[in-house]
């Protein structure tokens, strides 16, 4: 008669033994990325990673940085405008922030004439965003590359080198450093939104600031 429960115990017990048993509490909420928002923060206490750099890559793991265009063309077609429609969603909720537009050309025709044609990419592309909503004073143009930085180092016409890349340049006040209160008035506003986000809302936190894009006045 004392064998069952014997048995049960060690039934019970070799259930918990299993893969589960070990992990940590909250693990089967976890998308692999918990604990970054606080690496990187104090990366950025220690300078050993700048405030500009950790928010750039967050732009640049969130929304696509890059639209391409048809050869020798400036002109921005449907589906550079859907992407440009995201960056400047982004854009909107960082007022604190500046950002750049780097033009690139294939490696057909001259240096001369790929220099200016990335020029218009780039102007292309600030106008865009400035018609969404975006101060042309946080928009930069001023850099073309022309054909000097291939995607694909060909001599052929090719689509991924005829292209435009947004990336944050800074703050718009100051030099970006923690004490300027830019960065940190970022991260608190990110902490706030992970505190009040909606009952049953889905998403992992992202690496900056330990939340996803929150709202903000547009500039």
């Amino acid at each position: 008669m004392r064998i069952v429960p014997v048995l049960l115990t060690v039934s019970v017990l070799s259930g918990c033994v299993g893969g589960d048993f070990n992990r940590p509490l909250g693990a089967e909420v976890d998308a692999g990325d918990f604990g970054n928002a606080t690496m990187n923060n104090m990366l950025v206490q220690n300078g050993e990673l700048s405030p500009t750099q950790a928010l750039g890559q967050r732009f640049a793991a969130e929304v696509p940085t890059t639209v391409t265009f048809a050869f020798n063309s400036a002109q921005l077609d449907g589906a550079a405008r859907a992407v440009l429609d995201r960056q400047a969603d982004w854009i909107r909720q960082f007022p604190e922030l500046r950002f750049s537009v780097y033009g690139h050309t294939d490696l057909v025709g001259s240096d001369a004439y790929n220099q200016a044609l990335g020029k218009r990419r780039a102007e292309a592309v600030v106008a865009y965003l400035s018609s969404r909503g975006v101060s042309r004073s946080r928009l930069e143009s001023l850099v073309s590359f022309g054909e000097t930085r291939p995607v694909i180092p060909t001599p052929n016409p090719e689509e991924r080198n005829r292209r435009t890349v947004t990336e944050v340049s800074g703050f718009v006040e100051g030099d970006g450093r923690l004490l300027n209160g830019k960065y940190a008035a970022v991260v608190f506003r990110e902490y706030v939104q992970s505190a009040t986000r909606p009952h049953g809302e889905t998403g992992s936190p992202a690496a900056i600031g330990g939340a996803g894009p929150v709202a903000a006045p547009a500039p």
